[in-house]
């Protein structure tokens, strides 16, 4: 019988600030390698799942980096608001029964974790679809080597599951750990789709009744005033702390969910004074600690079992073992509306990237990035005009029909309302200059009609 994936592909990344923003999260970041978190995890899958029976489910504000990062041919189902696991894997699940007719072995992967050793994990899956296909929800454990706080737990006997424990204190982790019994809850799971919406039908009878609104045999859209009635409520809290159907493998190959500062130090190579040193930094006898600079020179001096990370927009420094806490400073600039939580002063597209490098009352002025062959949605705006002074390479202008090539030092005016595009068919990179004026200076404010990475 085929195997299905769903790829859980939401998620804001909060521990990992000010790398991970709301709108660009650490799952499409590349962390460890030249691959995105999300990348590697698609790539890990169709290892043993043929890429068409992969789904990846993301939140409506990610769709399309994770389509353009996965490929055209990547199936990604898109909500129009976050409201956790359970519905996604609900939602993803149904999809797959319809669109396979059939009753698969589902495997249920997180798109942030690393794992290197891909064949050990592959036989693990295959371990646990066996017990899959005996009608069990099988949750993958590892099995701990410190007492963390970061992560969940599962207290076991043999196979079966007695119990689900919140992320503990200090002191209960460490008697977790010597118990012998608790394994870290992975977030990876593995079932056949009838069984896991049965238990969703008795145990979270809501989002089993909203479900029964959506119809996927003839599109993959998921409607807003549908889907917004669905609870917000992870698979764990909705099925799988009250199941008895519930088996625990442990997962033989390496793992590591990078969800923290502390992670990423644990996984990176390390100098003789075991400190961790990214980007432009330059250290004088410091111990222990991790620095990422993103741009600036990042200079440390004596710093022992500290974290720096440096931005273009934000700093942050904490003590490592308080790297957990990172998602407070997250939370409050969301309470207080701060973009910081947000974006990054550049801000990656398809076509290229963005930098906002001012802006004040009624104005914005950017560097816009056209990498080669690529071209901005034709597009207009409601509330903002727009200027454009070429600066580098050679820019070609769709302005109301008409047709224009900017040289460097060349610039266009871009009225209100007016139908544009920015577009580089050249073989060189073009930047340009633009200032946007008007009273409501959005994102929002774009009306696209054409645009060739499927956003209209």
């Amino acid at each position: 019988m085929e195997m299905y994936g769903i790829i859980l592909a939401g998620g804001s990344g909060s521990r990992l600030w000010p790398l991970s923003r709301e709108l660009y999260p650490k799952q499409l970041l590349n962390l460890n390698s030249e691959r995105s978190l999300l990348q590697s995890t698609y790539e890990r899958l169709a290892v043993f799942i043929e890429p068409e029976n992969i789904v990846s489910i993301t939140n409506a504000k990610h769709a399309s980096n994770v389509k353009i990062q996965l490929g055209s041919n990547a199936i990604v189902l898109s909500e129009p608001v976050s409201k956790n696991t359970a519905p996604a894997i609900a939602l993803a699940a149904k999809f797959i029964m319809q669109k396979s007719g059939a009753d698969p072995v589902i495997l249920v992967v997180p798109s942030d974790h690393l794992i290197k050793a891909v064949n050990k994990f592959k036989s693990t899956v295959e371990k646990g679809e066996k017990l899959a296909q005996d009608g069990l929800i099988v949750t993958f454990g590892i099995k701990p080597d410190y007492p963390e706080t970061g992560y969940g737990y599962i207290n076991t006997e043999g196979f079966n599951v007695k119990e689900f424990v919140e992320k503990p204190d200090a002191k209960t982790a460490e008697k977790y750990l010597s118990a012998g019994t608790y394994f870290w809850n992975s977030g990876i799971f593995m079932f056949k789709a009838s069984v896991m919406l049965d238990q969703i039908s008795k145990l979270a009878p809501e989002i089993a009744k909203i479900s029964q609104e959506f119809d996927f045999s003839q599109s993959s859209e998921i409607p807003y005033v549908n889907f917004d009635k669905m609870p917000n409520i992870s698979i764990d809290y909705a099925v799988m702390e009250k199941s008895s159907e519930i088996a625990l493998i442990e997962l033989e190959s390496d793992w590591n969910d990078l969800g923290s500062w502390q992670s990423i130090y644990d996984v990176s190579p390390k100098d003789a004074n075991g400190n961790v040193f990214i980007g432009n930094v330059i250290d004088e006898g410091s111990k222990n600690s991790f620095a990422y600079s993103s741009s600036k020179l990042v200079a440390t001096i004596g710093l022992e079992d500290t974290i720096i990370v440096e931005t273009e927009d934000a700093v942050l420094a904490c003590k490592k073992d308080r790297a957990q806490d990172v998602k407070h400073i997250y939370e409050t600039l969301k309470k207080e509306n701060n973009d910081a939580h947000l974006i990054h002063k550049t801000v990656y597209r398809p076509w290229g990237c963005y930098t906002v490098i001012a802006q004040g009352e009624g104005f914005i002025t950017k560097i816009i990035l056209v990498n080669p062959g690529q071209k901005l949605s034709v597009q207009s705006h409601n509330h903002r005009s727009e200027h454009w002074v070429a600066l580098s390479g050679m820019a070609k202008v769709l302005l109301d029909g008409q047709e224009y090539i900017l040289e460097p030092g060349k610039s266009i005016d871009i009225p209100v309302k007016a139908l544009h595009s920015l577009q580089n068919p050249f073989k060189e990179a073009v930047k340009v200059i633009e200032v946007q004026k008007g009273e409501i200076l959005s994102e929002d404010d774009i009306v696209r009609y054409e645009d060739m990475y499927g956003r209209v």
